[in-house]
Order: C-alpha cells, then sequence, then structure tokens
C-alpha cells in the first residue's frame, strides 16, 4: 500500500493504561502487508527448512485454553495463571500441536499458526525475507480506509446480523455459542476482508507487532513512521482473538492494543509480515 496519513488510536475506551489515546496524526512511508496472517502449513515449511525449534518446544509447554485441553491431559496440568485462570500450562503443547500431546494441525493448514513467540516470528520474517509491522502500519492497514471506525469494516459489530470476525460468543470464559462459525481459530480467509483486502485484523488470533510497548511513549513521540520505544519489557500484539468478548476484553477494536513478552506463547497469538514498499 502507499501508506499516507491516517489518525491513530482512540480517545474513547475503558482501558486508559492501554495507552490506545490520544488520537493523533501520523504520516507513513508505502509498505506492502499480507492480505493474510502466516498459516501452519507456511510456518511448516520454514521449520522443514530451516529445523527451527520454537520457544514452546524448547520449554517444553505452551498456554491453551482450559476447553481446548482434552480430558486425559486435564489431570496434568500443572499451573494456571492467578486471575487468568482460563490458561493452563500444557506440556508438550506448541504450534505443532496445539491443544498438547495427540493434537496436530491436518485440517488446519489454512489456519493462523498459534504458540508462536514475538522471538519465533521474527525467525521466521527473517527466513522469508520480511519482517513484522510496526504497529502504526498494522493500524493503518486495519482501518482500511476508514476514519476512526471501531472496526476494519465501520462501526457496528454484527452490521445486519453478519458476523465479520471470529471473537467469543456467550459467557467468557465458560461457554461459547460459537455462533460466528468457530470455537477457536478459523481459515486465515475467513469472513470478508476490509477495504485493503486484508483479512481478519479484528479477532482469530492476536497477532505480533515490531514494536516495543509503552503506554505513553507516543504521546510526545514521532509522528512519522513511528517505531515505538527503543527498549521495553514487551511487545505490542494487536488485533484480538478468538477469546475476546465485549464483558472481558473487547480489544478487537482497530485502535486497541496489549502486550507480551517477547518468549511468551498461547494458543490465541501469530502473526503476519511485511515487507518494505
Amino acid at each position: 500500500m502507499a501508506g499516507g496519513d491516517f489518525l491513530m488510536g482512540s480517545d474513547n475506551t475503558r482501558f486508559p493504561a492501554d495507552g490506545e489515546g490520544p488520537v493523533r496524526k501520523v504520516s507513513l512511508s508505502g509498505y506492502r502487508i499480507d492480505r493474510y496472517a502466516v498459516t501452519n502449513a507456511q510456518f511448516a515449511r520454514f521449520v522443514e527448512a530451516t529445523g527451527y525449534v520454537t520457544d514452546a518446544e524448547r520449554y517444553g509447554w505452551s498456554f491453551v485454553f482450559h476447553l481446548f485441553v482434552p480430558k486425559r491431559l486435564a489431570r496434568k496440568v500443572t499451573h494456571a495463571v492467578s486471575g487468568v485462570e482460563w490458561w493452563w500450562q500444557v506440556k508438550g503443547a506448541c504450534w505443532k500441536r496445539p491443544e498438547g500431546p495427540g493434537s496436530g494441525t491436518d485440517g488446519r493448514e489454512g489456519h493462523p499458526v498459534v504458540h508462536v513467540s514475538w522471538n519465533d516470528a521474527v525467525a521466521y520474517s527473517a527466513w522469508a525475507g520480511c519482517r513484522l509491522p510496526t504497529e502504526a502500519e498494522w493500524e493503518f492497514a486495519a482501518r482500511g480506509g476508514l476514519k476512526q471506525a471501531t472496526y476494519p469494516w465501520g462501526n457496528e459489530l454484527t452490521p445486519g446480523g453478519e458476523h465479520r470476525c471470529n471473537i467469543w460468543q456467550g459467557q467468557f470464559p465458560t461457554r461459547n455459542t460459537s455462533e460466528d462459525g468457530f470455537p477457536g481459530t478459523a481459515p486465515v480467509d475467513a469472513y470478508e476482508p476490509n477495504g485493503f483486502g486484508l483479512y481478519n485484523m479484528s479477532g482469530n488470533v492476536w497477532e505480533w507487532c515490531g514494536d516495543w510497548f509503552s503506554a505513553d511513549h507516543h504521546r510526545d513521540g514521532p509522528r512519522t513512521d513511528p517505531k515505538g520505544p527503543p527498549t521495553g519489557d514487551a511487545r505490542v500484539i494487536r488485533g484480538g482473538s478468538y477469546l475476546c468478548h465485549e464483558s472481558y476484553c473487547n480489544r478487537y477494536r482497530v485502535a486497541a492494543r496489549s502486550l507480551n513478552t517477547v518468549d511468551s506463547s498461547t494458543g490465541n497469538m501469530g502473526f503476519r509480515v511485511v515487507r518494505d514498499g
């Protein structure tokens, strides 16, 4: 895409600590962003070509959403995170075994790869001759040319009753009605694309960005091709996931942002890549 100017961020949020605001004018140089998140099939080709071992494989475990943990493994779960007890530490869970030992990606080759850390995403990007998007590039792309819209398609979550993204319906975190068609990840080409032809910029999986996270750096930081602070403790993730629900985490809005540490992996984090213009 050609880049250009856009209004980034939002002043209307119930998560002030996330640092979504203030709304500010940002200018971007041209760049090319993939229409889809990186898939299981693409990541498998990378691993086959390089022998790469992900952080989750090295650590021997990753976080799996509790409803997806097979009953035969549930009694072996050793740790859940206080405050987010729906995340269970499952030994053997990784990108090719998303729900732990005995699971696999057969039939999900076109779904986004998950259980990938920021380090893993950067390694894939280097192999593929691309990079992770900056946070500003990600948001510009997600907006699809719309000015300050809440979602990539407009301001209404389900226009005409139509689901436009893969998020949680029901009572989080115990009952998901899956009215959007998917209890977990959806294919990367599910739903209609936004105005730039990009798919699943809201929901499905969180997407890693290149920036270090800060709640206030952008307030006085650069407005042309911003790249976030020079250092930090965690990297930016964008877009929300199939677990986002208005009652808990409505960060499937295009201005919403969150963070995670560079070696963290979960069953709802993936990435897409960009190339310089």
